[in-house]
């Protein structure tokens, strides 16, 4: 019998990536998912294609799939307990709904005596394995040793996936776009199982540093272009449009070798200045794929996430005074942030941003820099310096990206 993954999330970055590592390399992928349409089309083709998108388009089919609803408990569970390994790609808020049937699953592996159960936490989301341990131990029996009997896999999600165009989907819901970078950065020291002989893993034993560089240069690389691609020109809806824009693109770079600079600083020894230059040219050559079609709206939306305390703006901006780096590129973003009012292919915003730009003009921008992005109010000469340069946006815009 084949190995048996059980994966959370069957969206795009489950399909196009993690499924489809796993699938191809001899394992039952079987996905979880709350959508009954994708499960069903799982359930009745028991396959499904990745586009890759590029020059020349290339065309994967993921073969030895299926599904299980997650409306379905006893059922995910019995899944669970069966499995070799299991993942979720399900987005941080939609964690909390997933993991009560994780403790049920583990008290049962438990109970039945079988091998630990090593979850790959396939996040954008720094810290994700000491989020998930904190909120199972809520739920897990205490008779139960949790941290024997779970391993938490850290990943590093540099695969991009845009979002579907509306008539693609209608022509087959299973069908997913996607890049070809194919390689699965994770958490070597994490696994309490031997790590599976799978093509594109790459394991790290400093898995901090590697989630780091995706959210402090990837990231935060996708922040600067979308932001200030934005304001250069509102109409704009490409990634590539924006870096069209010689001084875009020559901005992007130096903004992200000044994030490069924080990165190496915070994990001395771990990266050098050649490593991060190439790893930054080959993402700004990347995001400029014409053929991905990656949206500034998609890669920029979602405020209230994308600004807050945590991460890929604001985290490095406090990383960056900490260690008393410069941060004023780091800054500029946030401040071009703040004035992102992108719309989707439907005409409009995505929604959170709605309530963000809301709370912006009633509460004013030093509420936002406090309460959303978590500025402290100890750290009042950065909030001074972000309310200057958001007051004086235009003339700074001007000046930085002429």
């Amino acid at each position: 019998m084949n190995p048996k993954m059980v994966l959370f999330g069957a969206g795009k970055i489950g399909r196009s990536f993690i499924g489809q590592l796993f699938a191809r390399s001899g394992y039952e992928v079987v996905f979880v998912d709350i959508n009954a349409a994708v499960i069903n089309a799982l359930n009745e083709k028991r396959r499904y294609k990745v586009v890759i998108k590029s020059d020349s388009d290339e065309t994967i089919w993921v073969e030895n799939v299926r599904g299980v609803l997650g409306s379905e408990k006893q059922s995910v569970t019995d899944e669970l307990a069966g499995a070799d390994i299991a993942a979720v790609s399900v987005g941080q808020k939609a964690l909390p709904f997933i993991l009560p049937v994780i403790a049920a699953a583990i008290e049962r592996r438990y109970s039945e005596k079988k091998k630990p159960l090593d979850i790959i936490l396939a996040e954008n989301m720094r810290n994700a394995d000491v989020y998930v341990f904190d909120e199972l131990k809520k739920i897990v029996s205490p008779s139960v040793p949790l941290k024997d009997c779970v391993g938490l896999i850290e990943t590093s999600i540099g695969k991009m996936v845009p979002i579907m165009p509306r008539e693609e989907e209608l022509k087959d819901v299973l069908q997913v776009f996607a890049e070809p970078y194919n390689t699965l950065i994770l958490d070597k020291k994490a696994f309490k199982n031997p790590i599976p002989a799978v093509e594109g893993l790459a394991p790290k034993e400093n898995m901090k540093a590697w989630v780091d560089r995706k959210s402090f240069i990837h990231n935060f690389g996708h922040a600067v272009v979308s932001y200030i691609g934005y304001l250069y020109n509102p109409k704009f809806v490409y990634l590539y449009e924006a870096l069209a824009v010689k001084s875009i693109k020559d901005f992007t770079r130096i903004a992200m070798k000044e994030a490069a600079e924080i990165l190496m600083k915070k994990y001395p020894g771990e990266f050098t200045v050649e490593h991060l230059s190439d790893h930054i040219d080959d993402l700004i050559k990347r995001f400029e794929n014409k053929a991905l079609g990656d949206t500034i709206y998609r890669v920029g939306c979602d405020l209230k996430r994308k600004l807050s305390r945590n991460d890929r703006i604001v985290g490095l901006l406090m990383e960056g005074l900490a260690m008393k780096m410069p941060v004023d590129n780091v800054l500029f973003t946030l401040v071009c942030g703040l004035c992102f009012k992108a719309v989707g292919e439907n005409g409009e915003m995505f929604p959170a941003d709605v309530e963000f730009h809301n709370e912006l003009n009633s509460r004013g921008p030093k509420f936002i820099l406090h309460n959303l992005c978590g500025i402290p109010s100890h750290e009042s000469e950065i909030a001074y310096k972000t309310l200057c340069f958001y007051k004086n946006i235009e003339n700074l815009f001007k000046e930085k990206i002429k």
